[in-house]
């Protein structure tokens, strides 16, 4: 599946409304990006969340804040990048079922939200962050749909992660696999293509676990 077409299940799951959460974390610069962290800040191990399309979403620094705090046994210092630089969809946009809504997905997926740009310069991004949290000496990364298929390309050869994951994976693609040597969690939804999931887990030669949760939506971890 080509980079820059959509996802049916990230375009036609409506969206969730949290309210009341209040953040625990803090805003830094990273590579000119707002970056969330959250997480003590004695932890060795970072990881780089990659959120859905929607961007800052009270969901997505909730969700990294439960990573950096839930495991009492292992500490972690979590970054979440403004890789859309300021400009995630709206949810307005979906369903993108009108020709201006289309065309407004397609300018975002060939700027901002450029799927290969984006995971081109993780490497770059984890090295400006080790240089602000020196501690960190091992990294792992979770994505979310679109975020999904950003960590999954830079997952491959020469990857700074040893360990990755991706919850409600957009565009999944088994050609994706080629490369990808560190172990891999995915957890999908029922709306994701199963034979996708499915092809997608066969490719993959290295650890992996797989869970698919019937009972979910779409976008169940993320912004929806």
């Amino acid at each position: 599946m080509a980079n820059n077409d959509r996802s049916h299940a990230c375009c036609t799951v409506p969206q969730a409304v949290a309210k009341g959460y209040t953040e625990k974390g803090k805003y830094i610069k990273i590579d000119g990006m707002q970056t969330y962290v959250t997480g003590p800040s004695s932890a060795t191990t970072g990881l780089l969340f990659v959120y859905d399309i929607f961007g800052f979403s009270p969901q997505a620094k909730q969700g990294a804040d439960i990573l950096a705090y839930t495991d009492p046994s292992h500490e972690y210092l979590v970054f979440v990048p403004d890789f859309l630089r300021g400009q995630p969809a709206n949810h307005d946009l979906f369903p993108p079922d009108t020709e201006e809504k289309r065309q407004k997905m397609k300018e975002l997926f060939e700027g901002p939200a450029n799927i290969s740009k984006t995971a081109e310069i993780i490497p770059a991004t984890i090295r400006e962050i080790a240089e602000q949290a020196p501690q960190v000496k091992k990294w792992g990364a979770v994505g979310f749909c679109w975020g999904g298929k950003v960590v999954v390309l830079a997952s491959q050869d020469g990857t700074p992660f040893s360990a990755a994951a991706e919850a409600h994976p957009a565009r999944v693609a088994a050609e994706d696999a080629r490369g990808i040597e560190i172990p891999i969690c995915v957890l999908a939804s029922k709306d994701e293509d199963p034979a996708d999931v499915k092809a997608f887990g066969e490719a993959l030669t290295g650890k992996k676990y797989f869970e698919t949760f019937e009972d979910q939506k779409h976008g169940w971890m993320g912004a929806r």
